[in-house]
């Protein structure tokens, strides 16, 4: 089969599209042949070896996080899913590889895709969507009632992060571009911030949490909204000490972690707020509920229209950082 894979990490990396054996599912895995698989920042910053110290791969690897495809067949411990099945998967952190013709995963990491959308759709949930859900339920431990304020939350997060926020009875504020103003308010956003007419962080009552999409360069106005004791959840700026402890790492990672997210941590403690980083892990029973969100609320993921095959990867992985997608970039197959 085809893959794509890393041979060696590099500010500059390539992969490289090679023939290697179709993978046999152990007892608890599921053999998948892709259909479809979306390409993400995330697929650069394992590429330059900037997530070396959270996860680190043995190379060559098979890069790709997320993706829509078919049971070929499931091991021998798997009862969920039989040959046939459409299914996505945001894969497990230890063992990606969704840029192949074929994947073995672990079935807990995999649910049946929306029955409303198509591969190439599918494959754009998976990581948005658990990122929205975990952020919601585990990080900020958010109520009903509550509210959270996404600034930049237009794009494929918000797209997901609003439906699955109101969901839990959230009030939802949102900023970004102005034609993305009515989806957003369709979706359930309370109030939405055309960032080009309003600043937010001028008119916005104070908020439970704020999700940040933006980085460092939107830290004081993020920080100004938030109530005493409320809670800043950032998808791009470096995690902390708190993310090192509440996963476990080792006593050096802790104190590297600890120092590459102190200047944060420092400006949120003198505001009497908190500091937290969030990196999503594959969750199947999660993703089960994600799937009925979907399929209740309609929700289309915006997919960008550039058809992009797999001997395509790098333009693809360029495109996602240096152009301007119109919604989620996807390889098919």
């Amino acid at each position: 089969m085809q893959a794509a894979q890393l041979l060696k990490y590099d500010k500059n990396f390539k992969l490289v599209v090679k023939d290697i054996p179709i993978p046999t599912p152990t007892e608890n895995e599921v053999l998948v042949k892709v259909k479809a698989a979306a390409v993400n920042p995330l697929e650069r910053l394992i590429g330059i070896g900037y997530l070396k110290l959270m996860e680190k791969y043995s190379l060559p690897l098979t890069t790709g996080n997320e993706l829509s495809g078919v049971v070929e067949s499931v091991g021998k411990s798997v009862k969920e899913f039989k040959a046939g099945d459409e299914v996505y998967s945001r894969l497990p952190l230890e063992k990606i590889g969704a840029f192949a013709e074929y994947v073995v995963i672990d079935y807990h990491a995999v649910a049946k895709k929306p029955t409303g959308l198509d591969f190439v759709h599918s494959a754009a949930v998976p990581l948005t969507g658990l990122t929205a859900y975990q952020g919601l339920t585990e990080e900020l431990a958010a109520q009903p009632g509550e509210s959270v304020m996404i600034p930049g939350g237009s794009g494929s997060f918000g797209q997901m992060a609003i439906p699955i926020a109101k969901e839990m009875g959230l009030r939802v504020m949102v900023s970004g571009n102005a034609r993305s103003k009515q989806s957003a308010i369709d979706m359930g956003a309370e109030q939405y911030f055309d960032y080009r007419q309003q600043n937010y962080w001028e008119h916005l009552e104070p908020v439970d949490y704020v999700i940040d999409t933006v980085g460092k360069k939107e830290l004081d106005h993020e920080l100004q909204v938030l109530k005493p004791g409320g809670r800043l959840l950032s998808l791009i700026m470096p995690p902390n000490r708190q993310f090192a402890k509440d996963h476990n790492m080792p006593f050096w990672k802790t104190v590297l972690f600890g120092i590459a997210g102190s200047g944060i941590d420092r400006k949120a403690k003198q505001v009497g707020t908190d500091y937290r980083f969030i990196f999503v892990r594959g969750d199947g029973e999660q993703l089960k509920k994600i799937t009925k969100i979907v399929e209740e609320n309609n929700i289309q993921p915006a997919v960008d229209p550039t058809e992009f095959k797999l001997a395509d990867i790098n333009q693809a992985i360029d495109y996602v950082s240096n152009g301007h997608p119109k919604g989620k970039v996807v390889i098919r197959f």
